[in-house]
């Protein structure tokens, strides 16, 4: 093997330790020199970007400058062309977007019919029955719809963990749990209580408010809340 080889097996050997840091941990233990390596690795094939990501921050004073640098000055850096400097220019540009789309305004719930309104076209035409939650910020605000389980005609066996993970995941400060029927009866079954009682607890000992669970059947519908079980 050549000394070129070498050199090359090397440095895919690093980019790929990088690569599963990033996997493992995200950024917290990167040095910044590495997070712009971890960057330039995707837009400079077989070639050794530490030094270059060094320079970068010598050149600017920092990895945000180095961020926000114009494309035109970037270019000027010795061994940055054309694709590293878009893609150097472009990673706070996404953020910005990312931001604006998670934080933009988004549906909030101030009672009931609301919610029955948002879930109906979601779970009245299911076949079988399907348990989800819509995942609230502070305000009521919906994050996201989650179906966290499909069963058959008449039953769905729900995992607790699965809600709890849900919940988690999309940082809700409050939930609505939800299910349909598809007989067209809305109201719960033994089961669907105790699951109730089981997830409310759960999720109340990590400071995530169950505000209701709304069983859709059809047209109509049950709230657990309007019936004064959850109280």
């Amino acid at each position: 093997m050549n000394t070129a080889t070498l050199m090359s097996s090397k440095h895919d050997g690093h980019r790929q330790r990088l690569r599963e840091r990033f996997e493992q941990s995200g950024l917290q233990a990167f040095h910044d020199h590495e997070v712009l390596e971890l960057l330039l690795t995707y837009a400079i094939p077989r070639r050794d970007v530490k030094p270059l990501a060094k320079a970068l921050l010598s050149e600017f004073g920092g990895l945000s400058a180095v961020l926000d640098a114009p494309l035109p000055k970037l270019k000027q850096v010795s061994g940055v062309g054309d694709h590293a400097a878009v893609l150097l220019s472009l990673a706070p540009r996404l953020l910005d977007r990312y931001q604006q789309d998670r934080w933009q305004k988004r549906q909030a719930f101030h009672s009931t019919p609301e919610v029955v309104a948002f879930l109906r076209p979601e779970l009245s035409g299911e076949v079988n029955e399907v348990f989800c939650i819509l995942a609230l910020n502070s305000q009521n605000a919906l994050i996201a719809m989650e179906r966290v389980q499909e069963g058959t005609v008449n039953k769905t066996i729900v995992f607790p963990r699965l809600v709890v993970e849900a919940a988690l995941k999309h940082r809700a400060t409050a939930v609505i749990l939800a299910h349909n029927h598809p007989s067209g009866e809305p109201k719960p079954s033994a089961a669907d209580r105790q699951l109730t009682l089981r997830l409310r607890k759960t999720l109340h000992d990590l400071d995530i408010t169950v505000h209701d669970h709304i069983i859709i059947a059809g047209s109509a519908y049950y709230s657990f809340a309007e019936n004064g079980e959850l109280a």
